[in-house]
């Protein structure tokens, strides 16, 4: 691919030149820029002018010519206004024909005739010949590019669907019980479970460098080996000291395996840094096994709390902002680029990839296989229920509770 500093010097120099230059001219000195570009260079010029790449294969052709030959061409030079007319002005409702099947608003329409269809050139072609404007892929293309501004694009992630009213007030009592604990010297961690990971030789997304020549081979199909199963990575993250903690567990995502995971950072990590806190911060999502509203979640910390006489504080992000948990760009997004291109062989190859996890800023991270089996569809009675040592909080008590150790 050309660098973009040369096509815009082509465009500003054909910008200036463009007026003084007859068709021939311009297809000539286009095929010029074009053959010093090298590979690549019909495409650059082109993008850069707007003349069509048969266009300046054709000026390239020319410039092949012998000198007699090429001076007869010079001589015939289309006069203004000559050439084939374009399709818009041979058929004046092409181009409202097109937008019309084209516009975001055709796909909400139930009377759109590609409502349920890829808009390909294809189709788009097939649907405005079906329509009497007839026209092949390579026109729609050149329409939809030059004469509508459209371009290829891919959906983008920034609607996050029902927004709660008192989202940011959440967000704000989180980040005040945060700060509060990290000036104070107790701790607090961002908890949530990694998307789960096929473990095998599978295609891992991102690229990695190898020989020239010879990519690692994969599977073709992303079945799962019964042999090895995926993993489910559940971290901790300590918020203050930029460390984590992550337990790769080879069963189901319970809030049973959550809280174990939990356990295991404070056993192997918390109580080295923080063995004298009365309690402990857990800033969760408020969905999956560490939801606001699951029952298992909260008799599971009622335990961990007897069982560390420790108090669990705990705060959950509102319903659909789970990307503002610290965890998800501190912690996991680091894990993602480490093991980018590279297939987990092996469970124990998927904990070696994390625990060496790296940033220029100190993050450390630690981990270790969890092949505890965890039983799901585990119900909880009303009685076992009523019987946690919770405390709402004034401020969403639904979001925010305390759950301390029972004497």
């Amino acid at each position: 691919m050309q660098d973009a500093r040369e096509v815009e010097r082509i465009r500003l120099a054909y910008d200036a030149l463009r007026p003084a230059m007859d068709e021939r001219m311009r297809r000539q000195w286009a095929a010029v820029e074009a053959r010093e570009l090298g590979y690549g260079g019909v495409a650059a010029v082109s993008r850069a002018t707007g003349l069509s790449r048969t266009t300046v294969v054709a000026g390239l052709a020319e410039l092949d010519l012998p000198a007699g030959r090429r001076s007869a061409e010079a001589a015939r030079v289309r006069r203004p206004g000559g050439g084939r007319r374009p399709l818009t002005e041979a058929d004046p409702g092409l181009l409202a024909a097109l937008e019309s099947l084209v516009g975001p608003t055709s796909r909400g329409d139930p009377e759109s005739p590609l409502r349920w269809t890829t808009k390909s050139t294809r189709h788009l072609a097939g649907e405005l010949t079906r329509l009497g404007h007839p026209v092949g892929r390579a026109t729609v293309a050149t329409l939809l590019h030059d004469g509508a501004g459209y371009s290829l694009q891919a959906d983008r992630k920034t609607r996050e669907g029902g927004s709660h009213a008192d989202r940011d007030a959440q967000f704000r009592h989180i980040d005040r019980q945060v700060a509060r604990r990290i000036a104070t010297g107790r701790p607090a961690v961002s908890v949530d479970a990694k998307k789960k990971e096929l473990i095998g030789n599978f295609k891992n997304a991102g690229r990695e460098w190898h020989p020239a020549g010879r990519p690692p081979e994969v599977r073709v199909h992303d079945f799962q080996d019964p042999a090895l199963g995926k993993v489910t990575p559940y971290g901790v993250y300590d918020l203050a000291n930029n460390q984590g903690w992550v337990s790769v567990g080879t069963d189901h995502d319970t809030p049973a395996f959550a809280v174990h995971a939990i356990r295991t950072w404070w056993a192997r990590m918390g109580r080295h840094r923080f063995g004298r806190a009365p309690d402990l911060l857990i800033v969760a999502d408020g969905g999956g096994s560490n939801g606001s509203r699951c029952r298992l979640w909260k008799t599971s910390l009622q335990r961990l709390a007897d069982d560390l006489r420790m108090a669990m504080v705990v705060s959950h992000f509102p319903p659909g902002t789970s990307k503002w948990n610290q965890i998800e760009h501190r912690l996991f997004s680091f894990i993602t680029q480490n093991w980018r291109g590279r297939p987990p062989a092996s469970r124990e190859v998927a904990v070696e990839l994390i625990a060496h996890t790296t940033t220029g800023t100190g993050l450390v991270v630690r981990a270790a296989l969890d092949t505890n089996r965890y039983e799901i569809g585990t119900k909880v009675s009303d009685a076992e229920l009523a019987a946690l040592n919770t405390t709402p909080h004034r401020f969403h008590g639904d979001w925010n509770y305390t759950i301390k150790p029972r004497s």
